[in-house]
């Protein structure tokens, strides 16, 4: 995996190294301190700086997304109001009004070099919903084989939930696993990851390299470690998710010149989380459990309920014994227990429900006279799909 360090010791986080990447498509987040003048409107001599290192990529052929914040700011700054508002309705307005500034000034800082851009406006729900999943992971697909840059954001407008600085570092290590990106690079105000807050502590040291699922950087990172703000922490957290597909993160200052290129030609700026086979399990089933929506459930007897708690298997069709709720082959489902009714797991699973109820109670040797001879399905949830609860 590019940008793997394996077995990373405890000095040689710290030690400056130079970086082996392969890159062939890369997502670059940019945050709204480092776009917008710290609030004051949109940074335009920045992101057309920015640009340019972005066109030397494209031209390259590399491909690259964007996930640019910086849409509340503009609008802002373009209503003319004093300070950013509190109550969220006059947020999504901001948002609303900045998104056109925002787009509209990517657009023409990466059509001087040639690279026509896209706007595409997400939410979480539609990224966590199988057929807009599959929807928008076309449309990016199609977007990168005509060569044009896809600028993705929150759709801050519609969001339900009250805007949160940070959004855009998930969103963007969302679209990187969803792509197959080779490398997220998350653009931000600080050098990269310190051990210490550098502001107080001369003695910090920034942490060169590390795998993204150390439990250490939460205590550093977290709203209660050591920085105590919680910008780095939705950056460690975006890391360990881009890590479910194998994306290595680079978390680096965006003020440092040239920044992008030097990041993908592996020169050791910022710092790197990397990830291999175990951690991606490891972040796949954190992903599976953070699940707040399950598309159904599955229904399962004692047998099947000891097999996962106790012995880490799979579940197979034979222990399910009802199948609720309307759902797709890949989509996260509750796993409950028939005798007390609690959720033991949540996974991914193998089968429709149509499919589910069919095979549902059946041993697999079963499976050629109900589907015919060409079914390689054998397991309803795999264990590396799934993620206990209990």
């Amino acid at each position: 995996m590019a940008g793997d360090i394996a077995n990373t010791t405890e000095e040689a986080r710290f030690i400056k190294q130079d970086r082996n990447f392969d890159i062939q498509r890369v997502i670059v987040k940019i945050g709204s301190s480092l776009l917008t003048n710290n609030g004051r409107g949109l940074d335009r001599t920045a992101i057309y700086e920015w640009a340019k290192q972005i066109a030397r990529l494209h031209k390259k052929g590399v491909e690259v997304l964007l996930v640019s914040s910086g849409a509340v700011a503009e609008g802002v700054v373009r209503m003319d109001l004093e300070e950013r508002p509190k109550k969220l309705a006059a947020l999504q307005a901001c948002a609303s009004i900045g998104q056109m500034g925002l787009i509209e000034t990517w657009w023409s800082a990466l059509i001087q070099h040639g690279i026509q851009s896209s706007q595409l406006l997400l939410t979480h729900d539609d990224l966590s919903n199988r057929s807009r999943y599959l929807n928008t992971t076309s449309a990016l697909t199609q977007l990168l084989e005509w060569r044009v840059l896809p600028v993705i954001n929150e759709n801050d407008t519609i969001t339900i939930d009250e805007i949160k600085f940070g959004d855009n570092d998930t969103l963007g290590a969302m679209a990187a696993a969803m792509i197959n990106a080779d490398l997220y690079i998350i653009l931000t105000d600080q050098d990269g990851v310190f051990t210490d807050n550098p502001r107080d502590n001369p003695n910090a040291k920034m942490i060169r390299q590390e795998r993204a699922m150390a439990d250490y950087l939460f205590d550093i990172a977290g709203d209660g470690g050591k920085l105590g703000r919680g910008g780095m922490l939705t950056k460690i957290r975006a890391g360990r998710l881009a890590a479910m597909g194998g994306c290595p993160t680079v978390i680096v200052s965006g003020a440092i010149d040239d920044v992008i290129t030097r990041v993908v030609s592996g020169e050791a700026v910022g710092t790197l989380l990397t990830t291999n086979d175990e951690d991606k399990i490891i972040a796949r089933k954190q992903w599976l459990a953070a699940h707040l929506r399950m598309a159904g459930s599955l229904m399962v007897d004692a047998g099947a309920a000891n097999a996962l708690t106790e012995h880490n298997r799979s579940l197979l069709p034979v222990g399910v014994v009802d199948v609720r709720g309307d759902f797709d082959e890949g989509d996260v489902v509750e796993i409950t227990h028939q005798d007390t009714g609690e959720r033991i797991a949540v996974g991914q699973v193998n089968f429709s429900s149509n499919d589910a109820r069919r095979v549902a109670r059946e041993r697999t040797e079963q499976f050629d006279k109900i589907f015919g001879n060409n079914e390689e399905r054998v397991v309803m949830v795999h264990r590396d799909n799934l993620a206990l609860t209990v």
